[in-house]
Order: structure tokens, then sequence, then C-alpha cells
């Protein structure tokens, strides 16, 4: 084939790649209305992305069904929406998100209690507007080519792989989403306790005076008695306290506080002065009224340091003042200074904007991973600190002295001062090396929050109108997430230590691959863990990816550097290290090594997911794309040896002796088929005894398929294919099925950009599980086969084409050919001589 038309085939696969990952197609918002006009719902996004439509809204009549050609989903709305609730009077639970596969021309939804139902028709994209849409994209395909250009023409001198990889990276087309990156400065190498700030004089932003911490306090009396218990045993430099109790309606509030107030405190303690509104005035009031006693004492003892607002649910750890007035006496142009937090929005941690309860004892365990945090790196800005412990420089609330009371009982009054401070040329930070515990909720109900941060979101929004794109920049490029990162692994870590388990933290070290291991991955993590785990994900565009899994999300960020890997890790004091897969990693003779030391005392296991831990060639095929056996040296074919990044060369033995270290220390080995566990045991005939054979579980029911009876013959390929799993018998089956009438070849996945399949053989692209059902009956297919060449490990296709009911073919090797032989309606196909791609096979099959 002629060199250009072999580029220009690769660069339109290449293409049609960058159109999966994407091109999103809008699709027109609508409302949802009864049988009189009323809305009831509305759908408030839509678009089409890679053979699939996404959907998103609310509907307070379900359950809702979507229809689109021969897929139909039916959803019973129970997202919360709290933001509906409040709008329009309903019960919270009324949101809905789905996807289907993109099998018609039209997408029909019906809603509605009334019988008819309701019926709301959308037409989707037609032929038209793809084009037009694709043509878009060309154009940032291209741009995004051409900026990779260097990457790429760098990387085609580091082999397949690293070519592969930067070709990725420079598309956006990896597995994982682009990350960022660690900053190794934010993770300070000393444990100790940060050093009292020095002595200075007023005029050079002095530490001067006594911190002036301001309490507002309206019931929440439990809350309110171990708050003030941590303020007082432990607050580490000179500090007053302005307590304003705002006429609570709990009659023990008050009087506790009389006695507390009055009651002796230690020695650092400069007072406390008990400020009791005869009438309740809300949040702002009476943090205004501290606000002003405080400036009054200003005035007449000046003597007065800064101020801290500080809430009745602000649980401080052990010598938090001192590191939350550090920045301001460093830089006296920060106004405010925020901790990290359980619970304070962009400050928050393990996820950014996500709140979480904390158990007993988490707060101290996870600040003294906060004080292991570099004190010295440089300051990390905020649009605005939170006020729920805010640490405010006195030249700054000298100059704006009070809260907005425009935001009546709270919410937003903070972020109004941060913004009006900053234009007085004032700095909000974060004290990255302090975490503080926020209760939450103690003094407004979730609805009665929710309706107030929408009400007075919008004054700031019409007042800064560039504060919400500063917010959601933070929110993209996350300044944090280094410290975020670390405070994740501690707060895993605890919760391990405190729930009813074995006080294990899992730690999976696996690729960015995606494909079945990946499946099994995400179903383990959130079946088994519980949605709490780490994964070091290798061979990225940086070495290492950290994910630190949590059910309020994920945070992640990246390095090439393993010594940051492991101060991270260093902080778990139970990590299980699980092996799922380093296929991909740029040095992968030193993952064996890595696994052990990550491991330390501590258990690791090691799943066979493909057969990497037996040789760099991770599907057992030699050059050729030939199986002949299990790899036992001597093996001089050269897909069996690997190069490290300095380019010497690492043999098959040598491969095997350092995972052998590593098999020797796991506690478990763990295969999925019979056939893993005899090539694993006869590559290491000393693990005879020790692996365990545990067949995966099918990811998702599928349900049989009636078999067409129009007489044709299509034969159906389910999943992405590539060399190992057979493109190039597909090749040799089309060119044979030519001739054939009647006879027709389906593959419902992506196939190789290197190898592309004639015009005559439909390729769907990406699907995903449920879609299996309709996209088999639009296709017509009648017979499935599994092309692959490799024994593979476990064969989730396999699984799920013979759970459809219709014949399944595959050749007789691997954990395909296990689960085809042990089916009523598998069909083993003889591995010829002359190949899996020859005139043998292609009749075999046929």
């Amino acid at each position: 084939m002629p060199f250009t038309v072999t580029v220009f085939r690769k660069l339109k696969l290449l293409f049609d790649l960058y159109e999966v990952h994407h091109l999103a197609i809008p699709l027109p918002r609508r409302k949802l209305t009864d049988g009189r006009n009323q809305m009831i719902g509305y759908l408030e996004k839509a678009y089409v992305k890679g053979g699939r439509i996404f959907l998103r809204g609310w509907c307070t009549a379900g359950p809702v069904v979507f229809t689109c050609g021969t897929a139909r989903i039916e959803r019973e709305p129970r997202i919360e929406r709290q933001d509906v609730a409040a709008s329009i009077g309903c019960g919270p639970n009324v949101g809905f998100e789905v996807s289907l596969p993109l099998v018609g021309a039209t997408l029909t939804i019906d809603y509605g209690a009334e019988i008819p139902r309701q019926t709301l028709s959308l037409p989707l994209p037609g032929a038209f507007a793809c084009r037009m849409a694709r043509l878009r994209m060309a154009g940032r395909f291209g741009f995004d080519l051409l900026r990779g250009t260097p990457a790429i023409l760098g990387g085609m001198r580091g082999g397949t792989e690293t070519l592969k990889r930067q070709v990725k990276s420079s598309l956006r087309l990896e597995y994982m989403d682009s990350v960022l990156e660690i900053e190794p400065g934010a993770l300070g190498l000393s444990p100790s306790k940060p050093a009292s700030p020095p002595a200075t004089t007023r005029e050079t932003p002095e530490y001067g005076g006594v911190l002036t911490l301001v309490m507002p306090v309206y019931n929440a009396f439990e809350m309110i008695r171990e708050a003030l218990d941590r303020i007082a045993r432990h607050t580490d430099v000179p500090w007053r306290l302005i307590v304003v109790e705002d006429a609570s309606p709990d009659p023990e509030v008050r009087p506790w506080l009389r006695d507390w107030a009055a009651a002796e405190k230690p020695a650092l303690c400069q007072g406390v002065e008990l400020l009791e509104n005869p009438e309740n005035l809300g949040f702002i009031g009476s943090v205004n009224r501290a606000f002003a006693r405080t400036l009054e004492m200003e005035l007449q003892e000046r003597q007065v340091g800064h101020v801290v607002l500080i809430n009745s649910d602000a649980m401080v750890p052990e010598g938090w003042a001192t590191r939350l007035i550090a920045p301001i006496l460093k830089d006296r142009s920060v106004a405010s200074v925020t901790p990290l937090s359980n619970n304070a929005e962009i400050f928050s941690a393990p996820v950014i904007c996500a709140p979480v309860g904390l158990c007993e004892g988490q707060v101290d365990a996870m600040d003294a991973q906060a004080m292991r945090l570099s004190a010295d790196a440089p300051p990390v800005l905020a649009p605005t600190g939170v006020g729920f412990c805010m640490a405010m420089n006195i030249d700054f609330l000298t100059r704006v002295p009070r809260f907005d009371t425009v935001f009546g009982p709270g919410y937003g009054e903070e972020v109004d001062w941060c913004q009006k401070t900053a234009e007085l040329g004032g700095k909000h930070v974060a004290a990255c090396n302090l975490f503080v515990e926020h209760r939450g909720g103690a003094s407004f109900g979730s609805q009665k929050k929710q309706m107030l941060i929408e009400k007075n979101g919008r004054i700031i929004t019409e007042r800064y109108s560039g504060y919400d794109a500063e917010v959601q920049r933070f929110i993209a490029r996350d300044p944090l997430c280094t410290q975020r990162l670390a405070l994740a692994l501690s707060w895993l870590d605890t919760e391990a230590s405190s729930a009813e388990t074995e006080g294990e933290t899992p730690v999976f070290v696996a690729h960015a691959l995606g494909g079945g291991a990946e499946r099994y991955l995400q179903e383990r993590i959130a079946q088994k863990e519980g949605n709490r785990a780490v994964v070091l994900r290798l061979g990225g565009t940086m070495r290492c990816r950290i994910e630190a899994v949590t059910p309020m999300g994920t945070t992640a960020a990246a390095t090439d550097d393993l010594a940051v890997v492991r101060r991270l890790l260093s902080g778990l004091s139970r990590p299980r290290v699980i092996y799922s897969c380093a296929v991909g990693d740029p040095d992968p003779v030193a993952v064996p090594g890595l696994l052990v030391d990550l491991a330390g005392e501590h258990p690791l296991e090691i799943l066979f997911h493909d057969f990497f831990p037996l040789s760099p060639a991770y599907t057992l095929l030699d050059s050729d794309m030939v199986f002949r056996g299990a790899p036992v040296p001597p093996r001089a074919d050269p897909a069996h040896t690997a190069r490290r990044p300095d380019g010497t060369e690492v043999s098959l033995e040598a491969w095997q002796a350092e995972w052998r270290k590593a098999l020797q220390r796991a506690a478990r080995i763990e295969v999925f088929s019979e056939d893993s566990l005899r090539l694993v045991t006869e590559t290491y005939p000393e693990t005879a005894g020790r692996v365990e054979v545990i067949p995966h579980a099918s990811l998702a029911p599928i349900p049989r398929l009636p078999v067409p009876q129009d007489g044709k013959l299509v034969i159906g390929v389910l999943g992405n294919i590539g060399p190992q799993k057979g493109i190039r018998v597909l090749q040799a089956l089309a060119r044979r099925i030519r001739s054939l009438p009647d006879t027709e070849l389906v593959v419902l996945g992506r196939v190789d950009i290197n190898t592309p399949l004639p015009g005559s053989v439909k390729v769907h692209g990406a699907y995903a599980l449920p879609d299996i059902p309709a996209l088999a009956a639009r296709y017509g297919i009648s017979v499935w086969l599994i092309p692959s060449i490799w024994p593979e490990t476990f064969s989730f296709a396999t699984h799920e084409c013979l759970a459809t009911g219709l014949p399944v073919m595959s050749f007789d090797l691997g954990a395909q050919h296990e689960a085809v032989r042990a089916a009523p309606n598998g069909i083993a196909v003889a591995l010829p001589e002359d190949g899996p791609w020859s005139e043998t096979a292609v009749e075999a099959i046929l």
C-alpha cells in the first residue's frame, strides 16, 4: 500500500478516535409539561457523544421512559435536587441522569402521571449536522496534532509504547482525564510542629497584642461545649474570646456560657467576653457586634492583634492558631487566611467542594498529616476565604469593619468582605499546613441553607461579575491539589482504622489503558472496598498518577518521581498493596521492587489480568504474534525482552528474577481461569499450591437474544480490537466475506488505527454494556466471534456474548476457550498450525 495512503488511513482512524473522546453535539433543552401545560420537569442538559445520548434533568412525575430506536430505558427520578425543591416546593428527589445508545433518528421521552402519558420527541442530529460538527472538530484535531508534533517526534526515539503515550497525550486520548502535577515543595519533610512566630513590631506586620477570637453562638449546645473546650486547650498564642450569644431558644446555652466565661482559663487566655443579644440578630448582626467591640478595644488598648472569625461548630486541633495567622505575619498584604477542612468549599479535603463528616479523632489525625506539609511553600492565593475559621488581618478589618447586612442571616458575607478587601490590595490565602474540622449545618436546616446560598450567590454575582469565573479557574487548576491529596490519603487511613474492618487501606497498582482490567478494578472498588481506595496508575503522561478514591469523589495528581509516591504513601499505617496491571509503565522491570517497597511488612496481592509478571510480552505472543506456550527460559524471541529508559536490555531471565521476588513476597496470588493457573505455575513452579483461581463475575446482566430469521449470516465481534485481539483474523475474514452473499462482519467497538479494516466491515465504535441487546438487534447479529489470538486471563466479552444465547466461536486457547467449551452455545475453533489468520482458520470460522 502506498505510503501516503497508509498515512491518510492512520490519520483518519486517529481522527475517529479523537471524535469519540471530544465530539459532543448538544441537543435542545426542553420543559416537561403536563396535560394542563404546567411545568413538571425540565431537560437541562442533552448531548450526543461517542454514539450515545446523555441526558440530565428533573421531573416530579415519574417514572420517565427514554426511547431511541430499539433502546429503551425506564428511570424513576431519584437524584436529590435541593435547588428544584427550594424553587417549586416539591420533594428533593426528582432528578435523573441517563444515557442510551444512539440507534435511531428520534429521542422520545414519556413521562407524567396522567394517562395517556405525556410525550416529548427530540429529533437527533442528522447526517448534515454530524458532518458540520466533524468539520469543526477537524480544525481542533489539526491544531492539537500540530501543537503536539515536537513531543510526538521525541516519542519516536523512545520506541512504540513511548510514541503511543505521546500521541495520546497530545490529542488528549488517554483513558485518564488530564491531571494536576504534585508539587514536591508542598510535601515538607519534617514532621515537627512549626516554630512560634517571631516577636516583631507593629510596623512590620507583627504578631502584636492578643489574638481576638470572635464566635457567634446560636443553639447547638453540645457542639459549643466541644468547640470552646478545644479552643481553650489548643490555642497556642495569647488570645481573648468574644462570644456573642444570639438569643438561642435552647435554655441551656446562655447559662452555661456565663459559667464557662467566668471559669478559670489557661495562662494564654487574656479574657472571655460574653455579649448577650436581647433579641436574635442573626449571624451577621452578631458578628458585626463582635467586630465593633474588637475595634473599640483596638482604639483603647492598641494591643489588639489580628482577628479570627470562628464558628461554634469549628473544632480546632492542637497548635492551630500559630499556623493560621503565620501567613499574615509573613506578608502584611494578606487580608485573610483559611485552613483546609472537611467542609469549607474550595478549601475542602479530601475532595474539593465536597463536604464529609469526620468520625471521632479524625480531625487530629488529619491535622497531624497537615503539619507534615511544608509551611515554607509559596502561599496559595484563593479568590475568597471561608468564614467558619478565618483569620482576618486587623489592618483590613479596620478599613472594612463590618459584614454587609444585605446577606440576611448569613452565607456570602465573607465573600463580599474578601472581595472588598481585595479591591484594597488584600490577598486571601490558605493555611496549607492546618486542618480544622467544620461540622456544618448546625444553625440552618439544609433546605434553608440552600435557599440562602442561592439568593446570596445572586447578590455576589451582581456585585462582582468576575468572581464566579475566578472560582471556577481555581477549581480547574486546584493549587491545593498536593495538600488535598495528602489529606485524602490520611482520611482513607483513618477511615480504615475506625471502620469495623481489618483496618487496611487498599492500594491498587494499575495501568491507564482502560479495558477489562479497569472494569474489574472499578467494580471491586465500588462493591468490595466501599469506594475507599488508593490507585497508583502507571504509564500515563507522567509516570504515576495517584488517585484517592472516596465516596465523595476522587482527588488525583501525578508525578514522575517515585520518591514522591513513597513519601505520600508513607502516611498509611496499614496499606494493602494489590497489583492489578502495570502495562505501559516506562520502566516496568522496576515495578516488582516498587510493589515490595510499598508493601513493606504489610500484605501484597498480585492479580493476573494479563501475563506481565511472566514476560515483557504481556500477551505471551512471540514477535510473529503467535502463542507458543509458557515463556520458560531460555527463550530467544525478542518479544520477551525489554529495555529500560537508559537503553539497558532486560532479558527474560532478568525480568522473571525481579518478578519472582514479588511473587515470593506476595501473601496472595490470584488468577481468573484454570488456563492462567497452568501458565503461571509452568513459569514459576514454586508458586504451585499458592495460586487461587477466582473467575470474575459478569459486570452486568445481558438478556438472551432471539436468533434473526432473515437467513443472513452476520458475524458480530464485541470489544476493541487490536493485534492481540485478532485484527488480522478480521482482515482475512473480511477479504473472504466479500465473495459470500448474505454474509456480513460487524464490530461493536473500535479497531486499532494501525491495521484498519476494509470499508465493507461495519465498525460501530464505542459502546456501553447495556447497549449490547439494542446494537445486536440493529445490526442483525446471528453469531459472535471472539477472534483473540492470545490466551486471555479472563474474557468479559466472551461471557457477555455467551449470555446472549447466540452461538459464540473462539479459538481453542486461553480463558476464552475455557468459557466457550463449558457453554452449550459455545463453538471451539481449532487454532491451525499455519496461523489464526490463515485461510484454514477462515474456513473453520465460516
